[in-house]
């Protein structure tokens, strides 16, 4: 990509954003590397994996990659076998332990959710072992543990011993009077890893022993008494072994560190790209940025796009496309209206895509991937080379016109200014036209009034504008497709304060042509300001209608479950009386056959006509149950006319309702069914059951008696949680439909899965709007409080 451009529009400093948010070196450096690409292929595999990383923190929290150091100048020593100190140690420990974090990081949800993360993170290889070894030797970064070989333990131990043996023997001496009065001070102090008195100089004949040291002014004499000097030796001998058994500890270390280096290694390129990937995810987090969809075909939608640069509570969203109807795009309008902001938006978001960064947009936008991005924006006045801001930009253009080819998106700020009007505007409808030709995509600003008749004019080409409120006299910074820009200089003046004959007489001075078409653009503006005013009250209608259709589709959904749930019930009930009855009859057939052996003809009469009787009461039984459940389906009165206002019965939904109109030319009556409106066929209906039929009143009984039966509250003690949540959901069901709006669900404390089972069911039902435990006096922790819809 061309390194004017990145710089120009500002790339740079999106990539100091994101190194940022790196937690490690090698991920800030993968971020300050970070370039555009041109492969489709590369740019759709970076987008997907920032996307993965960007659901994955929303879903479990960011990767735990904290704490990652910089171990790679660790390993080339390794590598060349040698001996690492122990800060580098620990060094290599913390990683691995953070390579062990991450490989526990990874759950079901990311092996079947998210490849590209799963394949990553599948590649770490946790070594625990030599963690814990590490851990276990090394205490800080200059100090080994007493703990780390038993040799050291021991040695460390005889030192201890050693240095107490020499300040008991140096105490001895300095509170003796033989030698107290020969002493500077009555001090023991240490030169040179030996323990030595401070003497007084003109004494030094009386005190035998080494002098390893003196003071500034020659006054004093650091002596190792002669009693101790074999001690201090043996000390010394000690602190050799000492330095000897911490260098084995730590080259068996570094060892161990070299035989497993190729993991490490891996281990270290894998945990630096995921730090890259979840910084990429996390500053997209950050700016509201949405993935974009990636084409190569030259085609860009920006949907409400805004300039990361810009404070989000003040940046303008604005709409930009390109490369479909027109690949050349010409904005026009005043002076810091946004045109600029526009154009760096367009160009930057690019970039963002094309690196793998999501783009600050609505979801839906496309980005295509260009072979280069070139730009000609800024004042390029240039002192040092004695350039003028047009000879400036004119050697830009130049240069782009050099690499520009269909595969480029070019970006012109002010294309043409800087020089004479006429020549200006004619030069910058030259390079347009020679761009449009190449098939390059393009987006430049102009002032030129030439410049709008030429989009217009031009088939490929078209004209955008940034809206001015004169009024205000202020810009909106609101982007306008198909619409040229108007000047607005007479009108800005005139409100300014400039007199009416000035303006007048200025007017005078512009071709009518100029004028008409002044005052076409102004006619268009205002047919555009009504036609959005139009477009936002039309989908403002839209997103009412689809939120009523779908109310619609799910309380039709709801009632369909609700008759289903009525017939399976009553099969059910059925099967379950069939199967008694039978079972009965067996049994008096059973009995029947056993009279046989009765000799007394009136005792067996007696038997038989009881077992008859009992046959009889047992299929009338049945008979009921049967006729109450289906009733609805038998001995229904078809209407041959309603009018509004009758109750009537729609046999298909097994429900009452109040027929709002009389049938229509299609046969059909608008009936209103609870909080429902729906249109029946007249030969679906039938008399309603408020009429106290005896054939239906049973089998309205749970409907019609709903509201009244449900009760404000669940009892789950004693039920598997299975059952709970089967009962539970059936119950919100019923409150939903009688309209209660607040319920308590008891499922007592015990162990507490009973209530996480139910909690973990109402964050994801339908009818609830809120939760809550029971407070005190409501039950407590033995208790839901939910709130329905």
């Amino acid at each position: 990509m061309n390194k004017r451009a990145l710089t120009v529009l500002e790339y740079d400093k999106i990539i100091k954003k994101l190194a940022e948010l790196a937690c490690s070196p090698m991920g800030k450096e993968l971020a300050e590397n970070l370039v555009p690409s041109n492969d489709i292929r590369e740019v759709k595999m970076m987008q997907q994996e920032t996307d993965e990383a960007v659901n994955i923190i929303f879903k479990r929290g960011s990767a735990p990659i904290e704490g990652l150091v910089d171990i790679r100048d660790s390993l080339k020593k390794v590598q060349i076998g040698s001996m690492l100190e122990p800060g580098q140690l620990l060094g290599i420990a913390d990683h691995l332990r953070c390579a062990r974090r991450v490989k526990g990081f990874k759950g079901d949800e990311i092996r079947e959710n998210y490849p590209m993360i799963d394949e990553l993170i599948s590649g770490i290889t946790p070594n625990k072992k030599i963690e814990d070894d590490i851990y276990s030797c090394i205490i800080s970064e200059d100090e080994v543990s007493d703990r780390a070989s038993v040799t050291l333990y021991n040695i460390r131990k005889r030192i201890k011993d050693k240095n107490s043996s020499i300040r008991d023997r140096l105490n001895g001496m300095i509170r003796s009077g033989d030698h107290s009065k020969y002493l500077q001070e009555a001090i023991i102090t240490v030169r040179g890893d030996r323990f030595v008195v401070p003497v007084k100089s003109e004494y030094r004949a009386n005190f035998p022993g080494i002098v390893h040291d003196q003071s500034s002014t020659g006054s004093t004499l650091f002596i190792e008494p002669m009693a101790v000097v074999e001690l201090n030796n043996d000390i010394r001998e000690l602190r050799l072994k000492e330095k000897a058994e911490i260098e084995r500890i730590l080259k068996e270390l570094s060892l161990k560190v070299g035989e497993n280096i190729d993991s490490i290694s891996i281990n270290n390129d894998i945990l630096s790209r995921l730090d890259f990937i979840f910084a990429k995810a996390n500053l997209s987090i950050e700016l509201k940025c949405m993935p974009p969809i990636i084409n190569d075909e030259g085609y860009i939608n920006i949907k409400n796009g805004r300039h990361p640069l810009i404070n989000p509570d003040k940046v303008v969203p604005n709409s930009i496309r390109l490369g479909r109807d027109y690949n050349v795009l010409v904005i026009t309008g005043p002076n810091t209206g946004g045109k600029t902001v526009t154009l760096k938006t367009t160009g930057l978001l690019t970039l963002m895509a094309l690196a793998g960064l999501q783009i600050p947009a609505e979801e839906g936008s496309s980005i295509s991937v260009f072979d280069d991005v070139l730009a000609d924006i800024g004042d390029e006045q240039s002192i040092e080379q004695s350039l003028s801001t047009f000879s400036s930009h004119m050697s830009n253009i130049v240069s782009i016109m050099a690499k520009a080819s269909e595969k480029s998106l070019c970006l012109f700020d002010e294309l043409g200014a800087g020089t004479d009007p006429t020549e200006g505007a004619a030069l910058a409808m030259a390079i347009l036209d020679e761009l449009y030709m190449r098939g390059s995509r393009v987006v430049a600003t102009t002032h030129y009034s030439e410049l709008k008749a030429f989009a217009l004019q031009r088939k490929g080409i078209e004209n955008a504008s940034v809206e001015f409120d004169v009024e205000t006299l202020r810009p909106t910074y609101k982007l306008f497709i198909g619409i040229p820009g108007k000047s607005n200089a007479f009108e800005i003046s005139k409100r300014l304060g400039l007199n009416d004959e000035i303006i007048n007489k200025a007017k005078e001075f512009v071709s009518k042509e100029g004028l008409k078409f002044e005052d076409l653009i102004s006619s268009l503006q205002k047919d555009r300001i009504a036609a959005e005013q139009d477009r936002e009250k039309a989908e403002l209608l839209k997103k009412e209608a689809e939120r009523i259709h779908g109310e619609y589709l799910n309380r039709k959904e709801k009632l369909d479950k609700a008759r289903d749930a009525v017939i399976n019930e009553a099969r059910q009930k059925g099967r379950s009386l069939i199967k008694e009855t039978k079972e009965e009859a067996d049994e008096i057939i059973r009995g029947l056959r056993k009279l046989s052996e009765i000799q007394e003809e009136s005792e067996r009469n007696k038997k038989i006509e009881e077992a008859r009787r009992k046959l009889k009461d047992k299929l009338d039984l049945f008979e009921d149950s049967i006729g109450s459940t289906m009733a609805p389906k038998m001995n229904l009165r078809p209407l041959k006319s309603v009018k509004p206002g009758d109750s009537v019965y729609i046999s298909e939904l097994n429900q009452n309702g109040i027929a709002l109109s009389s049938p229509d030319d299609k046969g059909e009556v608008s009936v209103q069914v609870g909080i429902m409106k729906i249109n029946v066929k007249l030969s679906d209906l039938s008399c309603s059951t408020k009429d106290g039929s005896k054939t239906h009143a049973s089998s309205y009984k749970m409907h019609l008696s709903r509201d009244k039966a449900v009760s404000t509250s669940l009892d789950l003690r004693g039920q598997t949680l299975d059952e709970a949540i089967l009962n539970t959901d059936k119950y919100l069901d019923d409150a939903y439909l009688s309209h209660l709006n607040e319920v308590t669900i008891i499922h007592g404390k015990g162990t507490g899965v009973l209530r996480q089972g139910i909690i973990d069911m109402l964050k994801h039902h339908t009818h609830v709007k809120s939760y809550r435990l029971g407070k005190y006096g409501e039950g407590g922790m033995g208790v839901t409080i939910v709130e329905l819809k």
